[in-house]
């Protein structure tokens, strides 16, 4: 199933893209699904509006921790450079990236089982979610809580993706590779 390793005594740092991100990762920490849990976050939560390296420097590494942290990026773009430079980089054991491409409404699109309907329409997700399924707020917060507030729907729909999706190395990482076996 899973052949991601996480150090279970790792302090983290989560940074999903955007609200959309942020709620599954909450939703995944609130329903103890992920290989971590909230106690090994900095600041016990995703954090929002970080975009990049140095914004994340300026914010969070100026503090002393204990051990090294892991950073771990939620996003949709294989593109996206996130370079720390020295000292800073010395605090960090590593910078792995979690990639939702091609964007994170496909696991709305997955959950509500119209996934061969969207691959036939050439059509990007969220334009396929506004125009197609006329969801107008489905990136928001309040849509993803509203639409995966039983977790097992969002664990089904990263599943599938996972099954889906091919990534573009044998490296890279979607969402369902952060999360605790099945028992």
């Amino acid at each position: 199933m899973n052949t991601f390793n996480l150090d279970p005594d790792a302090f983290i740092a989560l940074i999903p893209e955007g609200g959309a991100e942020s709620a599954i990762c909450d939703i995944l920490l609130d329903g103890r699904l992920f290989l971590f849990g909230r106690d090994q976050l900095i600041e016990e939560r995703p954090l929002s509006g970080v975009r990049s390296a140095d914004e994340f420097c300026r914010r969070y590494l100026k503090f002393a921790y204990e051990k090294k942290i892991t950073v771990i990026r939620v996003l949709d773009s294989r593109r996206e450079a996130f370079c720390l430079k020295k000292p800073y980089n010395m605090k960090v054991e590593r910078v792995i990236d979690v990639i939702t491409a091609p964007e994170i409404e496909i696991l709305v699109i997955i959950s509500l089982g119209k996934y061969k309907e969207f691959s036939k329409s050439h059509q990007k997700p969220s334009w396929y979610c506004r125009h197609i399924l006329k969801i107008q707020d489905v990136k928001t917060r309040a849509f993803i809580e509203n639409h995966f507030s039983d977790p097992k729907c969002l664990i089904a729909a990263l599943k599938e993706y996972k099954r889906l999706h091919r990534p573009a190395n044998k490296m890279e990482l979607s969402l369902f590779d952060l999360l605790k076996p099945e028992p």
